[in-house]
């Protein structure tokens, strides 16, 4: 899943020799101080946001590796034109029971660039976003994916709040110098040009949780359901004798679409009737002459 979380642009200034080292490991050619501008970043952190979701602290630290070298661009468009910056060191920083990354990027001086420095250093670029992918979103009250359990964020469950949980990171894109961080919908989850987008990021885009909860309930019964037919579908092999072994018929028959088991079970069943026949015990009692007097029969 793709992540966008509010961050925000700190202090900036002149890098110092260590910096320029870590600066010049990102670049081609070989920058000096006076050709960058170098600021910092508190990226996201393990504390619940305004929208319910916050990162697990120990996906942090390799969070913060997977920044380093990655770039700053305006708005969340990767498009060259809009690089505006690089990071080149992070660190994963603990202070009055929170974890954070905290990034340093650098601009190159010059040109158009001069004049986002210049709003840095006015306050006026400050708001920042993330973007990254995380590989589960766990509910903080019960530990099951979120939005497959019937627990809501934001509400609370004898006195526990109900938040999403983000771990397992998968990569980080980039960060970005936006108007608004916050998304149109809590959760939201954005996917990159040439990435699928899940059905759940789309619920959770739109306000259609309860909708996508309710397909993941069914869909549930219906691989229950699948289940229990590709159980049957073996046993009837294995009782009929077909020759192949229990892993290689559960093999094959797990790669069959539903409608095909259901055609191959039916099958499977009228060989069965053809070949063991029911039969009841008591079929020849008709046939028999009662010997017995009436006289005793009640």
């Amino acid at each position: 899943m793709e992540v966008k979380k509010a961050a925000e642009a700190m202090s900036g200034g002149v890098a110092t020799a260590m910096q320029m080292e870590a600066i010049n490991a990102q670049a081609k050619g070989k920058l000096e101080p006076e050709d960058v501008y170098v600021f910092s970043v508190r990226l996201c952190d393990d504390q619940p946001d305004r929208d319910m979701d916050c990162f697990d602290t120990n996906a942090l630290p390799v969070l913060a590796r997977m920044f380093i070298g990655k770039t700053g661009v305006l708005d969340h468009q990767w498009r060259s034109h809009n690089q505006v910056a690089r990071i080149f060191e992070t660190q994963v920083v603990r202070d009055m029971g929170i974890t954070y990354i905290k990034a340093w990027a650098y601009i190159r001086r010059g040109g158009n660039a001069d004049e986002l420095i210049a709003d840095i250093e006015a306050g006026i670029k400050k708001e920042v976003s993330v973007g990254c992918a995380m590989a589960s979103s766990i509910c903080s009250i019960c530990g099951s994916e979120i939005g497959s359990c019937g627990h809501q964020k934001g509400e609370h469950y004898d006195g526990q709040l109900c938040y999403a949980i983000l771990r397992d990171p998968l990569d980080a894109y980039e960060f970005s110098f936006v108007a608004v961080p916050a998304q149109r919908a809590a959760g939201v989850l954005k996917a990159m040009p040439g990435t699928t987008t899940t059905l759940k990021a789309l619920a959770e885009e739109f306000g259609a949780q309860t909708e996508y909860r309710n397909l993941v309930k069914h869909a549930q019964l219906g691989e229950k359901y699948e289940k229990q037919i590709q159980d049957e579908v073996v046993r009837l092999c294995l009782v009929l004798d077909l020759g192949a072994s229990e892993p290689v018929l559960r093999n094959v028959i797990g790669k069959a679409g539903s409608e095909d088991l259901l055609q191959l079970k039916a099958a499977l069943e009228q060989r069965m009737h053809q070949m063991m026949p029911v039969v009841t015990q008591l079929g020849h009692a008709a046939a028999c002459r009662e010997t017995m007097e009436s006289s005793f029969l009640i």
